[in-house]
């Protein structure tokens, strides 16, 4: 198959008549055009062009294959334009999965300051299309291709993605102020936390498992265990229906830190078990995140977190 140059030349020459002014129009010697040509007509097994006193034409076979090679090299543009447009989308638009703590208390944060520093630079903001679910669900997007990027915070990654780290988070045991937990002295023991029916995330939730993994490695996974009073799929019902005063939660801190401070909920120390938690985030491919949109925003986490670290050390 001849290079899409050749067959650009081969058009020049049947546009312009003369090897002489193809030369000068693609930057080449006559000599270089020439031999070209003669390349061309080795190649295919097949005369193109008749050279002449008076220039140079295309013979009846090259005026079929100059035919050809147009629709060819059109096809082509059209390649490369799609092919500069996917990669424009890959550098600017970024679909995200992200579990419900990670999409509603640190994403927003995170993609607002990397809007800003785009455009402080020059370059063109990120198009986002984040979707809010639990950890299993951003794994399954993750790995069907429905999301570049995914970030959970269940206490494992499985080994079918790559994975970084990207934060920690601490749980926190609540309850509504009036709770007889709220005015107890004595921490909650990990059995007690294990037998209360508390208000709880949904099957698959990585808070949900982050607890029951800690729970399992203080009591064993045999252990007894209370049904949910309450199942919800996000942290948000989960607060909400504790300040209704349906029961007990186990919620990230970042979820709950306002209502506590305010004295809206009462957080209750647990004894023995250790609530906290690494934050991830997860793609499918190589060792390092996707080039372009994925990768910037990974690296600006890390870029936050350093600074917040340097705040906290000053």
């Amino acid at each position: 198959m001849p290079e899409l140059r050749s067959l650009e030349m081969l058009l020049t020459v049947a546009r312009t008549g003369s090897l002489n002014a193809t030369a000068a129009e693609i930057g080449v010697t006559q000599q270089a055009v020439s031999a070209r040509v003669s390349a061309l007509e080795t190649q295919t097994g097949v005369r193109l062009v008749s050279r002449t006193a008076h220039g140079s034409k295309l013979t009846d076979a090259g005026v079929v294959v100059a035919e050809w090679a147009d629709r060819l090299l059109t096809v082509a543009a059209e390649v490369d334009a799609g092919l500069a447009t996917l990669r424009h989308a890959k550098q600017t638009r970024l679909r995200i999965s992200a579990s419900m703590t990670i999409a509603e208390q640190l994403l927003p944060g995170w993609l607002v300051s990397l809007q800003a520093a785009a455009r402080a630079t020059g370059r063109q903001p990120l198009e986002v299309l984040l979707t809010a679910t639990n950890s299993d669900a951003v794994l399954a997007h993750v790995r069907g291709g429905d999301a570049d990027l995914g970030f959970v915070e269940g206490p494992t990654v499985p080994r079918s993605v790559r994975s970084r780290t990207i934060g920690s988070d601490q749980m926190r045991l609540v309850v509504r102020p009036d709770h007889p937990w709220a005015r107890r002295s004595r921490r909650v023991s990990a059995r007690e936390l294990a037998t209360t029916p508390l208000v709880s995330r949904e099957p698959g939730s990585g808070t949900r498992e982050a607890l029951r993994v800690a729970l399992d490695d203080v009591l064993g996974a045999d252990r007894e265990s209370a049904a949910p009073v309450l199942e919800l799929s996000t942290a948000a019902a989960v607060r909400q229906a504790v300040l209704a005063g349906a029961g007990p939660a186990v919620l990230s801190e970042l979820a709950v830190s306002g209502d506590v401070a305010t004295g809206a909920l009462r957080e209750v120390p647990v004894a023995d078990v250790d609530l906290h938690r690494l934050l991830h985030a997860v793609w499918l491919g190589a060792r390092t995140p996707p080039a372009g949109a994925a990768r910037d925003l990974l690296a600006h986490i890390a870029g936050s977190r350093l600074r917040a670290a340097q705040r906290v050390r000053r």
